[in-house]
């Protein structure tokens, strides 16, 4: 199966007061296996809310989101979230790791809400830390790591579990020009060489540049979809 994400007809509204808010209005998109996609858009222009509609983090008021060509909105809460445990990996600008944590135990957190022998945890866990280069730290905390540690940390969280797609909701917005430029490096070797899907939400220019397929949001619609060559 080539298509990871269909959304057909998607419209999430809010009701603020006396008006409607269309956050998203009558989208209609596919993800494909393999993508290195952005959305992009200005700020309240509806790509986080789409982010978090794929992801099963908020409920559409109307249309479908096909995952794997499972409806999330015929899934209950329990389903939704076996659904998000197991096939959607999450990247957030504020990385969200548990404090207390260490590397190693912040990634593989997942892995331990699963049915998976420990010894596999451990195997699947430092191999994830290898890939983006954290092999070595898996005992710092976040806060004995920078920014761009930490932000590779929650990278190898979201690979860990091999999820048919990564998520990234403005995953540069919290680092320097640098460290996203090789946190972006990092993000395309794991999708040329692994195939990891990707879906960024993002306004930033670096992730534009680098993101392979380009989505425009306006007002909650899609404005355009370019796919470089």
């Amino acid at each position: 199966m080539n298509k990871i994400v269909e959304l057909r007809g998607l419209d999430k509204h809010y009701q603020q007061g006396e008006l409607q808010v269309k956050a998203v209005d009558n989208v209609s998109l596919t993800i494909e296996k393999r993508d290195f996609a952005a959305l992009c858009g200005p700020s309240g222009s509806g790509k986080t809310s789409i982010l978090n509609l794929i992801g099963g983090l908020d409920s559409a008021t109307s249309g479908k989101v096909l995952l794997e060509g499972i409806d999330l909105s015929a899934l209950s809460n329990g389903e939704l979230a076996e659904v998000r445990k197991n096939r959607v990996g999450f990247v957030f600008q504020s990385y969200n790791l548990i404090p207390v944590m260490t590397a190693y135990e912040n990634a593989a957190f997942v892995l331990e809400l699963q049915d998976i022998k420990p010894a596999m945890i451990r195997a699947r866990v430092m191999k994830a830390l290898a890939d983006v280069g954290l092999a070595g730290m898996e005992e710092r905390r976040p806060d004995q790591m920078s920014g761009g540690q930490q932000q590779r940390v929650a990278i190898a969280r979201a690979i860990v579990t091999s999820p048919a797609i990564v998520l990234a909701d403005e995953p540069t917005a919290n680092v320097d020009s640098k460290t996203a430029e090789l946190l972006l490096d990092l993000m395309e070797k794991l999708n040329r060489e692994q195939g990891v899907t990707f879906l960024f939400s993002t306004h930033d220019q670096h992730v534009i540049d680098r993101a392979k397929r380009i989505i425009h949001i306006l007002d909650g619609q899609v404005e355009s979809d370019e796919q470089k060559i």
